[in-house]
């Protein structure tokens, strides 16, 4: 028998030949795998498209004209796809420990069996009379209710979930559960996201299809629920989707619905948003710990006292600011989270350490929306009374929570001793349930809850717990981990791919410096002439992101084409100026510097740079005169100090070069610094001088090799100071 690795092996090899339009042989991969599954059914379907696909290829040979023949060929690539489907799925059945091949292997009891779509749904419906009634006679019927109830959804959940192709029949019972006026919109909720869980292990049309009709229902969590879902869908299936003209053709049509291109670009939005979650615990390891060795590397240019990136350290445009706002991405970030622009952060790891409570162990329970008739909640209430039943109306009501944090807070709380509840409690009544009780804040509220925007983004960070921090986590796609670039998914491309959706996402991705994703958009932008008519601010902006991932000669273009667009910008020029020094191109760099300077004389940032390049460039005198201008506006400034020590030792000013160096020493000085004044001592004879200089430039290097390294670099300039070359190795004995 094949193990769960060669069969998944097996069917990405079908799926890739598929995708490469690759048929035939997709065809052949397919007869041999089915050999391995007990299904004859399939058998007999892949004979019958083998028949068909080799009739139209004979036709073609004879030079049939057939104009059918395109749709006819996707259709065969859409079944042959859907039996390799089914194939696999029968065969991990049997290979797999994962929870869904272990209900899926598990035969149902047989009292079970006949329960359908249909039946679920009476049960469901009757469930508000059931414990109305049974809340009358006693508190032992109101359990076997509520007990009832939870049963019946998670039948129906498991059974859904694992259901990987739905009938004809199936599909009007579904749509049976979305006209029901009976039905608590929660349990439809839990129906919406069982269908979802299912197309993300097997593709169904028919379930997608029904989703795109859950959209259209009334109540909001079940529309943004069903629209995730179906986004998350599109994703995981996007090489397939073409193959299904109609699918294509309804989604087309959805644009007709006025909230429908909102509510998907909003929606990308706050998966993006989600992915920026683990920002907190990477901080430690992709910024602070560079941050610290950044200061071990970059010696080429120390002598006159800046690191490589210094100058583009906190240096986005102010300009900026506004259009950030302007894009409507500050206004629909806030909108849609409000106090959580970064929220999913602080909750997410407020509450991930609360997930251990045997109610998450259920993997349906992720997904319930907080309910008060949930049965642990509700006999929870019975034991607090009214002031439990206020504590909980405060959480129900707040959209900041997912729902699975509700839980988690509820039953945190609910574990506590008595009389830390209590107290808990009256506080929580003093501060904020009497404001609640104002009609004006409770109303604000309810409709903060009742916006799409809240409902698809707690539905979001439930979904993130769930593929983060349940039990079962690992045998689930996370798509949160990869590169969301929806508008590439076919059926949403002619929602997204457009310049007024794509701006607010690529200025998303600056705001977050996640520079490469902002480059590529920037530059899809272009393609399509989104930058015409923008002026230079968004050719500022690419330029900005490429100067950040250190492609100085891509962001000098940019720099150039936004320098064209809004001459003489500041901020531009200093940045043209950076790359160009940071380029190794002096002489631009130092026009540009020079255009800053003009700009702002006492601009001391420019006046160093200047001196620098002029350094570079061998300029020397001028050069002086730049740090002496520097010495000049800021006060004890060690860089111009640096600056001016270098250029008099270079220009053979020794007694001025020896005087700025000591300055140094006096203040802060660096390893470098320890050892110009060596070279400076040893030039003007003080063997003995430079000897003290050096060693304890050796000291501040933590090592003498890296001592060495910055003293070969030198050897040059010592030897024009007329330093003999048989005299540095016996120096450097001599330490």
């Amino acid at each position: 028998m094949m193990n769960e690795k060669t069969i998944n092996e097996q069917y990405a090899y079908i799926r890739t030949l598929l995708e490469e339009k690759r048929l035939k042989e997709a065809l052949m991969q397919l007869e041999s795998l089915l050999w391995q599954c007990p299904d004859w059914d399939l058998r007999t379907r892949l004979e019958q498209l083998q028949t068909s696909y080799k009739y139209m290829l004979e036709y073609m040979k004879q030079g049939a004209n057939d104009p059918e023949r395109w749709n006819l060929y996707q259709k065969l690539v859409a079944d042959t796809w859907s039996i390799a489907d089914q194939s696999r799925l029968l065969m991990l059945d049997n290979a797999s420990s994962k929870y869904y091949h272990e209900v899926r292997r598990t035969p149902e009891p047989a009292d079970l069996a006949e329960y359908g779509l249909k039946k679920i749904l009476h049960i469901l419906e009757s469930f508000n009379d059931d414990l109305a009634i049974s809340g009358l006679l006693s508190d032992a019927k109101m359990d076997e209710v509520l007990q009832r109830h939870e049963n019946t959804l998670k039948f129906m959940f498991v059974r859904t979930w694992t259901n990987s192709s739905w009938t004809s029949e199936d599909e009007e019972d579904a749509k049976s559960m979305l006209g029901s006026e009976l039905l608590l919109p929660d349990d439809l909720c839990l129906f919406v996201s069982a269908v979802t869980l299912s197309v993300m292990e097997c593709f169904d049309l028919r379930k997608i299809m029904w989703l795109l009709d859950a959209y259209r229902h009334k109540d909001v969590n079940v529309s943004q629920r069903a629209l995730v879902g179906v986004i998350f869908i599109f994703y995981i299936h996007r090489t397939r989707l073409l193959y299904y003209p109609e699918l294509i053709k309804r989604v087309d049509l959805m644009d007709e619905i006025p909230s429908f291109r909102e509510d998907v670009a909003r929606i990308y939005r706050q998966m993006l948003l989600c992915q920026e979650t683990e920002k907190i615990d990477k901080k430690m390891r992709e910024e602070i710990i560079p941050e610290m060795l950044k200061n071990v590397s970059s010696m080429k240019n120390i002598r006159f006292g800046f690191e490589e990136n210094d100058e583009e350290n906190d240096d986005k445009n102010p300009d900026w600011e506004d259009a950030f706002e302007q894009s409507g991405l500050g206004d629909k970030l806030r909108e849609m989270n409000e106090l959580q622009l970064e929220g999913a952060d602080v909750y997410m790891s407020t509450f991930s350490s609360l997930k251990s409570y045997p109610f998450f162990r259920e993997v349906q329970n992720w997904f319930y929306p907080f309910s008060k008739q949930q049965s642990n909640v509700l006999k929870a209430l019975k034991q607090v009374g009214n002031e439990g039943s206020s504590l909980l109306d405060l959480i129900l009501q707040s959209g900041f929570f997912s729902n699975s944090d509700k839980y988690s807070l509820f039953f945190t709380i609910h574990q506590l001793p008595k009389m830390q509840q209590e107290m808990m409690l009256s506080q929580l009544n003093e501060q904020q349930v009497a404001e609640l009780a104002e009609k004006s804040n409770a109303e604000t509220m309810k409709k903060f809850n009742a916006r799409p925007g809240t409902a698809s983004n707690q539905y979001l960070h439930d979904l993130y717990r769930f593929f983060k921090l349940s039990v079962r986590r690992n045998e689930f796609r996370d798509i949160f981990k990869e590169k969301l670039d929806l508008h590439h998914v076919p059926a949403l491309d002619n929602l997204l791919y457009c310049e007024e959706e794509l701006f607010p996402i690529a200025d998303f991705y600056l705001s977050k410096e996640r520079w490469d994703e902002a480059i590529d958009i920037y530059k899809e932008l272009i393609e399509i002439g989104g930058f015409e008519g923008e002026g230079a601010e968004y050719y500022q902006k690419f330029g900005y992101a490429l100067q950040k991932r250190k492609r100085y000669a891509e962001a000098i273009e940019a720099y150039l084409k936004a320098d064209t667009l809004k001459p003489d910008n500041i901020w531009n020029n200093r940045h043209l100026a950076t790359c160009y020094r940071l380029n190794r191109n002096y002489e631009a760099a130092l026009a540009y510097y020079k255009k800053v300077e003009e700009a702002t004389p006492e601009a001391s940032t420019a006046v160093f740079y200047i001196g620098s390049c002029l350094a570079e460039l061998g300029q020397y005198e001028e050069a002086l005169n730049y740090f002496f201008k520097l010495d000049f506006i800021e006060s004890n400034c060690v860089k111009a100090w640096r600056g001016i020590g270098w250029c008099s030792f270079i220009s053979l000013k020794y007694e001025q070069a020896m005087k700025y160096y000591e300055k140094i020493i006096e203040h802060k000085p660096l390893a470098i610094d320890y050892m110009n004044a060596g070279h400076v001592a040893w030039v003007m004879g003080n063997i003995q001088k430079a000897a003290v200089l050096y060693g304890k430039a050796i000291t501040a290097c933590g090592t003498r090799e890296r001592f060495l390294e910055m003293f070969h670099k030198d050897e040059e300039p010592l030897l024009k100071q007329g330093i003999r070359e048989e005299d540095i190795p016996l120096m450097l004995d001599l330490l």
